[in-house]
């Protein structure tokens, strides 16, 4: 009965986190950023916003770009996230993240802005990972979670800037494993993000940011023909809250250097999944699953540098400890979230007046984490490159 409810409990773990879909984060299951200039920076851009994305981190940001009337930035990003689970390599390495913001000046202290893009996300395709019954199963999931977040940004003179934006979030998800099968479920949620930027002097400025946690609604599976049993289950899955300070230096001839701060807090999220069974039912599906993600404290340091009115280049790095520990890698065989440090490298070249076109690598290191409590290990590396079109005027 106990290895029953063991293999039950790595199943569950597998098919509800995988790495993967459109948003492949690097921090737990969080993304660096969205557009290619914040990747460049490695997410270091609390205190001093690149690009209208930085609704979906420091609205006040918006109020700091310089718009005389409109900013556009549209891009996509490619993920290649190589990785394994007790030796077994997942398939589908490829993804496509697209993003877009803009930004409007009102009258030159309230701004308005939007973006779009995805935040989050998981998937594997495994064909043979985990021990069952009768010999080894397959596990294959998908997870992805997309957030709109417009907002204002308003400069209350001309040291300090306030934000806040509206987060109007999509998420789906599908589970299979050998012992059921979930289908593709949409949801939909909201949570709030509020922001400030203050300039020191003309040098230094710092930034702070807090993004709630997402309230989502359930997910809702039918189990008609389930035994003995039909109705429904639900379960519920919040992104985490998120806060982050952030100081940035210009010291002069074009450099300017950031170092941020942030927590995540997962543990509040990800700790327990409950499923909310109908009365009666005996599936496989359990009544609750933990996971054990502890909460993140992400440290991130970018380098911009311009060389000349046209071409402006960025280096930066990207570090936070896994949330998942040896002793809960049982419960997540199909997360695989847990590299740890990255290495990010950017350009930026003005393709006309208003017209501007960025790149950006970022490599997630090689991670390994093999359980305490048996031989299950679980692998993960990332190659993400990102491309930008941005239009001011």
């Amino acid at each position: 009965m106990h290895f029953k409810k063991q293999i039950l409990t790595v199943a569950v773990g597998a098919t509800l986190f995988g790495l993967g879909y459109s948003a492949h984060a690097t921090n737990g299951d969080q993304m660096l950023g969205v557009t290619a200039t914040q990747w460049g920076m490695a997410g270091a851009v609390t205190a001093a916003p690149q690009d209208a994305a930085t609704m979906m981190y420091n609205p006040a940001g918006v109020a700091e770009l310089g718009i005389e009337d409109v900013r556009f930035d549209m891009g996509f990003g490619l993920l290649n996230p190589p990785r394994k689970a007790n030796g077994v390599e997942s398939d589908s390495n490829w993804y496509l993240m697209p993003a877009g913001a803009v930004a409007f000046n009102v009258d030159n202290k309230l701004h308005f802005g939007m973006s779009m893009g995805g935040l989050s996300g998981m998937g594997v395709d495994f064909s043979d990972v985990m021990p069952a019954t009768g010999g080894n199963q397959s596990v294959v999931t998908t997870k992805q979670f997309y957030k709109i977040a417009p907002g204002f940004g308003y400069k209350l003179n001309n040291q300090w800037s306030v934000g806040a934006a509206l987060n109007i979030d999509y998420q789906s998800l599908a589970l299979y494993n050998a012992q059921y099968a979930l289908p593709q479920n949409q949801t939909y949620g909201y949570g709030f993000s509020l922001g400030t930027i203050f300039h020191v002097n003309d040098k230094i400025q710092l930034g702070l940011s807090w993004i709630s946690q997402q309230h989502m609604n359930p997910f809702k599976w039918n189990t008609a023909g389930a035994p003995a049993t039909s109705g429904q289950i639900e379960a519920t899955m919040a992104a985490p809250m998120q806060y982050a300070i952030g100081a940035a230096f210009r010291p002069g001839n074009g450099w300017l250097i950031e170092a941020d701060v942030k927590q995540i807090k997962f543990s509040d999220v990800l700790d327990t999944l409950y499923f909310d069974r109908p009365a009666g039912y005996t599936g496989a599906v359990p009544a609750s699953v933990r996971f054990g993600w502890s909460d993140q404290t992400v440290f991130a340091l970018g380098v911009q540098k311009e060389l000349s009115p046209s071409t402006t280049v960025r280096v930066g790095y990207n570090y936070g400890a896994s949330p998942i520990g040896p002793e809960d890698v049982d419960a997540n065989i199909g997360s695989l979230a847990i590299v740890e440090h990255h290495l990010a490298l950017g350009v930026t070249r003005q393709l006309g007046k208003s017209v501007a076109g960025s790149l950006s690598y970022v490599r997630a290191f090689p991670n390994e984490i093999i359980s305490s409590t048996s031989t299950n290990r679980i692998e993960l590396e990332q190659n993400i490159i990102n491309f930008q079109l941005s239009y001011k005027n």
